[in-house]
């Protein structure tokens, strides 16, 4: 019988994350925008896993692996960042299996890196909290905190504020997503922003703030990535409670009452295109 302790120790889940709303309210002076979002995640995304060595090493695979570097990369970003912190001299091998597309607007780097901090934190011994690992990810880039938590929260800020919600507001909710194999440049959808401030988040259950709430980005961004446009009334045919960009973008999400409405949708979606990459789950 495989031992399955051992597996558990020495891999982590990388969470994809969806931001529900996501308003952005100013652009700052140091190039960050002053944002409100509701960040939630799947119980689906990369994953890492380590192994005990001498010196830290990256290893990448999976279907999203091509063109990305094992030298300079979030991942050994993070663990560099907690051994120093940490007083570590171990090391570690480290692999990557990349199943969610790069620059897709869904945390792929930023969860892979928080996925890291918790992963070697148990692999090493480390016993931080996740609010101490929460605060080592910080330098690491804006979503790596929420990341690290990977639990339904508020942010603000540039979304690092963060404020838990409540864990069983959005249990037993499943969600789709869907992108059109296209990176799309945070970087560049951010600065397409108009700069229009149109009001924050409202009040109430998180259900009910993401379906009154708006994702400022996705304008900007089916400017320059149009096919967001037939993504988004893709999912809207299939009648979910919500469907909305996430994040910078280019991945789009629905959200449905149940897996199987959400494994149906993705059915009608493989049926409308095979250009697409597509992740069904539940949210945790």
């Amino acid at each position: 019988m495989p031992d399955l302790t051992l597996g558990m120790t020495n891999e982590e889940t990388a969470y994809a994350k969806i931001n529900l709303a996501l308003h952005v309210r100013e652009r700052r002076p140091d190039g960050y925008h002053r944002i409100e979002t509701i960040f939630a995640f799947l119980d689906q995304g990369d994953v890492i896993s380590v192994e005990p060595a001498d010196q830290l090493t990256l290893e990448i695979s999976g279907p999203f692996a091509k063109g990305l570097s094992s030298t300079d990369n979030l991942v050994l970003q993070a663990a560099r960042r907690l051994a120093e912190l940490s007083g570590v001299a171990q090391g570690a091998r480290l692999h990557l299996d990349k199943r969610l597309p790069v620059a897709s607007g869904i945390g792929g780097g930023s969860a892979d890196a928080a996925a890291t901090l918790r992963l070697l934190n148990r692999f090493w011994g480390l016993d931080h909290s996740l609010a101490a690992l929460a605060d080592i990810a910080k330098p690491l880039g804006a979503d790596v905190p929420a990341c690290v938590y990977s639990r339904t929260c508020r942010g603000t800020g540039i979304g690092q504020d963060l404020a838990i919600i409540a864990e069983n507001e959005l249990q037993g909710y499943a969600a789709l997503l869907i992108n059109p194999l296209v990176a799309v440049s945070t970087g560049d959808i951010f600065a397409a922003w108009d700069g229009i401030d149109r009001g924050p988040l409202g009040e109430g259950t998180v259900m009910a703030v993401a379906r009154s709430g708006r994702n400022d980005l996705q304008k900007p961004a089916v400017a320059l990535v149009p096919i967001l446009t037939d993504m988004l009334q893709m999912l809207d045919g299939s009648e979910p409670i919500m469907a909305q960009m996430s994040g910078s973008g280019a991945t789009c999400f629905a959200l449905y009452d149940t897996l199987a409405a959400a494994a149906e949708a993705e059915r009608h979606c493989r049926q409308a295109t095979d250009n697409i990459w597509t992740m069904k789950g539940e949210f945790r």
